[in-house]
C-alpha cells in the first residue's frame, strides 16, 4: 500500500467517526502544547516567537493544503493588517502578502504534482500574454547586464526584485484564475475586504482616528489600487446584487460612497484616488445604468458651468501642475533612454541608474516615470509593453464577454465589478506605477495591495471554471456554491 493509499483510508475511517477525530484533535493539541511552552519559556523574546509560531505555521500550511481556497480572504486580512516582513539587507523588506502568496503558490505545486490538481495553460485566453510578459521580462533581465551607458546599472538585487515584483503579479493573477474552484472563498474575500475597507475609511473620515488606522492598517490602504476595488466591489454589490439583502446592499453602497468623498474632498490633490474611482462607477454605470450615467454626466456639466473655479481646484489642486511638468518631461528622456534597446529595453529597475545621465528642468538626479505603460517600456522595451497591454486587453474581453453569461447575483454582480475594476487600473497605469510597481518607487510593499488587485481580476476570469460557457441553453446551470447538480437519470 502507497503512503498516498494509506492516507486516503486513515481520512476516510476518521470521517466516518467525528468522534475519533475530535479525540485525536485534543490528544495532538495537548503534545504540541507540552512540546511547545517548556522550550519556549527557557528562550528568548525572538526566538521563543520562533518556536511558538512554527506550529502555527505548520498549521496553517495543513489547512490550506486542505481547503486552498482560503487564501483568497485569508489574503486579504494579511495584505491589510499583518505587519509582518522579513529583511532582505536593503531597504525594501519581503512582507507577508508576498510570502502568502509564495506558500499558496508552493502548495499549488504539491497538488499538482500529486495530482490533486490540474494546470490548464489553454483554460483562457488570458494565460498567454501573461506568460508572455514573464519571459519578456526574464529576456530583458539578461539584456539588461549589458553596458548600455556608461554609468553602472542597479544592483542585481534590485534588478531581481523588479523581475520579481512582475512575476509575482501575473502569479497572482494565474493562481486566482486557475485555483478558484467555488464561489464561497471568492465570496469570502470580497465581503472581508468590504468590511475591513469600511472600518478604515470611517476611522479615516473621522479626524482623530486617522493615526490609529494607519497604524492599524498596513500600507495596502494606501495605493489607489485598495481605493479602485473597493469602489467597484462596493458599487457592484449595491446596484447589482439583487441577491443581497436590501441592508447590505444599502452599507456595500456606503462604503463605495465613503471612499468617493474621502479621496475627492480629502485628498483633491491626490488624482490617483479619485479619478479612477470615478471611472470605476462610470463604467458600471455605462454597462448597467446607462440612464445613470447621463444624469451624472449632466450634473457634473452643470456644476462646471457654475463653478468652474472648484473643478479646476479639483483638477490642479495642490503640487499638480509641478507634477504634471516633471512628468512630462521625465517621460520625454525615458523616450530617449529606451532607444539604445526599444526591443527589450534596459531590464528591470536599471534605467533608474541612468537617468542622472540627462537633467530634468536643470537637475541631474535620479527618477522614475510614475507611470506604467513608461516604465514597461523602458524595463522590458516594446516587446514587454507590447504584451502587458496584450494581457489588459484579453482580459478585458474575457471580462465583457463573461458579464451576461454567468447567473445573476453575486457572480454577475462580481464580473461587472471586476471588469469596471480593470477600467480604473487601466487609468491609475498613467498616474503612477499601481499596476505593477516600480522596484525604487512604491517597490515591493506596493504588492500588499498589488497582490490582491490581480487575485481580484484573475478571480472574475476564473468564473469561466464554475460556470462554463456552453452555447445550448440546455446545459445544467451551477449552484451558487460553485457545485453542479448531478446529471439525470
Amino acid at each position: 500500500m502507497t503512503v498516498r493509499e494509506w492516507a486516503g483510508r486513515f481520512q476516510e475511517s476518521i470521517a466516518a467517526r467525528p468522534g475519533v477525530s475530535l479525540r485525536i484533535g485534543v490528544i495532538v493539541l495537548l503534545l504540541l502544547a507540552s512540546l511547545i511552552l517548556v522550550p519556549a519559556a527557557a528562550l528568548g523574546e525572538r526566538a521563543a516567537w520562533l518556536v511558538l509560531g512554527s506550529p502555527l505555521l505548520l498549521g496553517a500550511l495543513v489547512i490550506l493544503l486542505r481547503w486552498p481556497g482560503l487564501v483568497f480572504p485569508l489574503a486579504v486580512i494579511v495584505g491589510m493588517l499583518v505587519p509582518f516582513s522579513v529583511g532582505t539587507g536593503t531597504q525594501t523588506g519581503i512582507n507577508a502578502s508576498i510570502l502568502l502568496l509564495a506558500v499558496a503558490l508552493g502548495l499549488w505545486a504539491v497538488d499538482l504534482a500529486v495530482g490533486r490538481a490540474e494546470l490548464r495553460l489553454d483554460v483562457s485566453p488570458t494565460t498567454l500574454p501573461l506568460l508572455a510578459l514573464v519571459g519578456v521580462s526574464i529576456l530583458a533581465l539578461g539584456f539588461g547586464q549589458l553596458p548600455w551607458f556608461v554609468a553602472r546599472p542597479a544592483p542585481l538585487l534590485a534588478q531581481l526584485g523588479g523581475l520579481g515584483i512582475i512575476l509575482l503579479s501575473a502569479a497572482a493573477f494565474l493562481l486566482a484564475a486557475q485555483r478558484l474552484e467555488s464561489l464561497r472563498p471568492l465570496q469570502w474575500m470580497v465581503y472581508l475586504f468590504i468590511g475591513l475597507g469600511a472600518v478604515f475609511i470611517s476611522m479615516m473620515l473621522v479626524p482623530s482616528l486617522r493615526r490609529e488606522a494607519t497604524g492599524l492598517f498596513q500600507r495596502a490602504v494606501l495605493d489607489a489600487t485598495f481605493w479602485i476595488w473597493i469602489v467597484a466591489l462596493g458599487t457592484g454589490q449595491a446596484l447589482l446584487n439583487r441577491d443581497l439583502p436590501r441592508r447590505w446592499r444599502l452599507a456595500c453602497g456606503l462604503v463605495a460612497l465613503g471612499a468617493i468623498y474621502f479621496t475627492i474632498i480629502d485628498r483633491q490633490s491626490w488624482t490617483s484616488g479619485w479619478l479612477p474611482g470615478l471611472v470605476v462607477i462610470g463604467t458600471i454605470l455605462a454597462t448597467r445604468r446607462p440612464r445613470w450615467l447621463l444624469i451624472g454626466v449632466v450634473v457634473l456639466l452643470v456644476g462646471a458651468i457654475l463653478a468652474p473655479q472648484g473643478i479646476q481646484g479639483i483638477l490642479m489642486g495642490g503640487d499638480n501642475p509641478y507634477s504634471l511638468e516633471t512628468r512630462l518631461e521625465a517621460w520625454r528622456i525615458l523616450l530617449q533612454i529606451v532607444r539604445v534597446n526599444p526591443i527589450l529595453g534596459l531590464g528591470p529597475a536599471n534605467y533608474y541608474n541612468y537617468t542622472p545621465l540627462f537633467d530634468i528642468l536643470g537637475y541631474s538626479v535620479s527618477f522614475n516615470s510614475h507611470n506604467n505603460y513608461v516604465d514597461m517600456l523602458a524595463q522590458t522595451g516594446l516587446a514587454g509593453l507590447g504584451c502587458f497591454l496584450w494581457s489588459l486587453a484579453t482580459i478585458g474581453r474575457v471580462l465583457w464577454r463573461e458579464r451576461d453569461r454567468v447567473p445573476e447575483g453575486f457572480p454577475r454582480a462580481y464580473a461587472d465589478s471586476a471588469l469596471a475594476g480593470l477600467a480604473g487600473m487601466v487609468v491609475a497605469g498613467m498616474l503612477g506605477d499601481w499596476l505593477i510597481p516600480f522596484v525604487y518607487n512604491i517597490g515591493m510593499e506596493g504588492l500588499r495591495a498589488g497582490i490582491l488587485a490581480w487575485m481580484f481580476l484573475g478571480a472574475a476570469v476564473g468564473l469561466e471554471r464554475i460556470y462554463p460557457f456552453r452555447e445550448t441553453s440546455s446545459s445544467a446551470s451551477p449552484a451558487p456554491d460553485g457545485t453542479r447538480p448531478p446529471p439525470a437519470a
